[in-house]
Order: structure tokens, then C-alpha cells, then sequence
């Protein structure tokens, strides 16, 4: 049978500012505290994750009821 595609939404229970993190962890079965320290990593050493964070924060609806 066929399953329902994965969606891609931030998260209403994993959150911390907007969900996002929460949700690519949800997304991948990750632990949320290692996405949120990858964010975290990638700003301090990359840059530009700011961006990406509130780009990601705009454009992945929210998690639905």
C-alpha cells in the first residue's frame, strides 16, 4: 500500500523560538538538541545560518492539528 509522502512542517511540541529545529529533527529522526546545536555550530563557524534559520521559519508551514 502506499504511505502518505513525509512532509516537511515546523514543529508544535519540539520548539524552542519558531519549531523549525524541531521539525527537521521530526523530519529526519533526529534528536532536536543535535539540529539545534548544529544551527548553533553553523553560525558561530559558517555564517549566514541566521538566514537560512529565517528563511526556514517563513517558508515550512507549521504543523497541523
Amino acid at each position: 500500500m502506499n504511505e502518505p509522502a513525509k512532509r516537511l512542517y515546523r514543529s508544535r511540541t519540539e520548539r524552542r523560538i519558531s519549531g523549525v529545529c524541531g521539525g527537521i529533527a521530526d523530519y529526519f529522526n533526529m534528536d532536536p538538541t543535535l539540529v539545534r546545536l548544529l544551527f548553533v555550530l553553523g553560525l558561530l563557524f559558517v555564517g549566514g545560518t541566521l538566514w537560512v534559520y529565517l528563511i526556514l521559519m517563513i517558508f515550512i508551514p507549521e504543523e497541523p492539528l
